[in-house]
């Protein structure tokens, strides 16, 4: 079966000729460290048996977080420090998604709007939740970006990871949510709308975006998720590993790439 660096051997060079002036810099490099990676042009290690004296040769790893073929161990690291770090309570998962109106400047200017979009819902978490109709308390969570769908299309959004309470500081105890609704998700996205638009305005880009985007009603999603367990393990692979990967691609034939 081939391989996604297989692929980017093939035909990285004359896509990047053709489109990588309008291209980030990162995804650039992503497409270079896949070609290279686990080649001699990463250069590598020599290992021999103490015993026979047999030698082998190994090629280092690009270590790039979009390779399929690099991530899998800091994945799984990463889900056991998570997991050590579960409270005994239930928890939710909060998702906040851009909608279809500011994808083009965020995927140009993704550094600038990722960082918006981890800011403006953790604050507008943050806001809700402090309210004692609600929680009335200081919360923590865990945020995991996402930046596409299973069919590869584009689609930022972030899963918050929220313990099920917070700590009132002002009574200094923890201070238990519903266990079936953690805060209005109607209100959490008018929040979330207005707090995007107040960062846009202090950026050259607020005039790009269509006026009707700040009427009309935002995604934001809410559900219960158990001990917290499960959803880490669904957020696990978001944080280290591809869009695609390799398992997944099926054939390449004829300038055309199969994929499940």
């Amino acid at each position: 079966m081939p391989e996604l660096a297989d692929i980017f051997r093939q035909y990285g060079p004359e896509y990047l000729n053709r489109y990588g002036d309008r291209m980030p810099d990162s995804h650039k490099k992503a497409v270079w460290d896949i070609i290279r990676c686990r080649t001699e042009m990463t250069g590598g290690h020599v290992y021999v048996c103490e015993d026979c004296g047999h030698p082998q040769y190994s090629y280092h790893s690009c270590r790039n977080r979009h390779c399929p073929k690099c991530m899998n161990d800091r994945t799984e690291k990463w889900l056991e420090k998570q997991k050590e770090s579960l409270l005994p309570t239930g928890y939710f998962l909060i998702t906040f998604t851009f909608p279809r109106e500011l994808r083009n400047v965020t995927r140009s200017n993704q550094k600038l709007m990722y960082t918006i979009l981890f800011r403006c819902s953790a604050q507008s978490l943050k806001k809700l939740a402090a309210d004692r109709r609600f929680v009335g308390a200081m919360i923590g969570f865990t945020s995991v970006l996402h930046t596409w769908r299973r069919d590869m299309l584009y689609h930022p959004h972030v899963h918050c990871i929220v313990p099920a309470g917070g700590y009132d500081t002002a009574r200094n105890q923890w201070n238990p949510s519903n266990k079936k609704f953690f805060v209005p998700v109607e209100a959490l996205s008018v929040i979330f709308r207005a707090k995007v638009r107040d960062e846009l305005k202090k950026t050259d880009h607020f005039g790009r975006i269509p006026r009707s985007v700040w009427k009309k009603d935002w995604v934001v999603h809410s559900k219960p998720v158990g001990d917290g367990n499960h959803v880490l393990e669904y957020a696990a692979p978001y944080v280290y590993r591809v869009a695609i990967s390799n398992n997944r691609i099926k054939s390449l034939k004829d300038d055309m790439v199969t994929f499940t």
